[in-house]
């Protein structure tokens, strides 16, 4: 009898922790930085190094006035620095990854009690904030190859350097891109700094499920509604598997369905809720950008969907072990 320890749940634990989780995450997004770096300069390190540090010494400063424990090791807040900044044109401002930073890891994260506890995904609100607050500079995008540097003036000033014409942009009005798909699969094509290459955020996404940080339910159900959709609904005139590739490789689905939909805190326990919660991302993200006055509905379409996951987990919950039906209507 002195072998048996009772105590409480949970009762098996595994050996890997925050910062293992979240190590991972940062191996998988850095050939998007790289990446990132060739094709827009070196002022995409620029961002995401201001983004980074903002967001941990917010976290730090926050938890420090509050005389709690200051959990910067645990990495949470550089990911959601990377991702932030992955959130952004590389041109953008330096002061706007501070402000995007200030809003992510205190308004929505810190006052509703930190790691775990917050309700939507923190980057996703503050890229809304953003986008809300000032428009212009959100979808002021550099050209590919228009390698901007790390500091100083920046020639995307020039008209032939920055458009906030993107491939959602002529795709909501009905038309296919100039650029071809293969190149927007690779990621040769202008938007934010993080989500141009479908092919390394796929291989992000792959090392992801590889390590078991995260489960393919979500991901998979939400691109092939994005897939399923579009091909369904393409334009008259227009090939079907055309404006469906080009909707799955543009904007930030690929990012939002890899990275940002899976995020522990926000999304769904169960693998049943999981792919409802997939497929209600990619319905909405399919219905804004038909319908909505943005060319792009990611964003509001994986918060709008983390309203729903504590209602998800409760419908979907698995019956006890020794209980019936009746048992778990009651």
């Amino acid at each position: 009898m002195g072998l048996l320890k009772v105590s409480a749940s949970p009762h098996i634990r595994h050996e890997d922790t925050t910062r293992v989780l979240m190590s991972d995450v940062i191996i998988a997004m850095i050939p998007l930085l790289i990446w990132g770096a060739y094709i827009f300069g070196l002022r995409v390190l620029t961002v995401t190094a201001v983004s980074v540090a903002a967001c941990v010494i917010f976290e730090a400063l926050f938890n420090l006035i509050l005389k709690k424990k200051i959990p910067v090791g645990d990495m949470s807040a550089v990911v959601s620095g990377m991702l932030l900044a992955f959130n952004l044109p590389a041109g953008i401002p330096l002061w706007i990854p501070v402000v995007g930073a200030f809003f992510a890891m205190i308004i929505v994260k810190g006052l509703f009690g930190g790691l775990g506890k917050n309700f939507m995904n923190p980057v996703l609100a503050a890229r809304v904030f953003l986008f809300g607050s000032w428009p212009a500079h959100m979808t002021a995008y550099t050209e590919p190859l228009v390698r901007l540097p790390a500091f100083g003036a920046l020639p995307e000033m020039a008209p032939d350097a920055v458009s906030s014409a993107t491939t959602l942009t002529v795709l909501k009005e009905g038309a296919l891109p100039g650029d071809n798909i293969f190149d927007m699969f690779i990621g040769n094509m202008k938007g934010c700094i993080g989500e141009i290459s479908a092919l390394l955020i796929l291989a992000g996404g792959l090392y992801l499920l590889v390590r078991r940080v995260i489960t393919w339910h979500i991901s998979a159900s939400f691109i092939a509604t994005v897939a399923i959709l579009t091909f369904i609904f393409a334009p008259e005139g227009i090939s079907n598997l055309d404006y469906m590739l080009a909707e799955i490789c543009s904007g930030g689905l690929m990012l939002g369905a890899v990275f940002m939909a899976t995020d522990y805190v926000t999304s769904p326990v169960t693998a049943k809720g999981r792919l409802i919660y997939g497929v209600g991302c990619g319905a909405l993200t399919v219905f804004i950008r038909f319908l909505g006055g943005y060319p792009e509905g990611v964003s509001f379409a994986i918060i709008i969907m983390n309203l729903f996951v504590w209602y998800l987990d409760k419908a979907t919950k698995p019956t006890k072990f020794g209980g019936g039906k009746a048992n778990a209507k009651a």
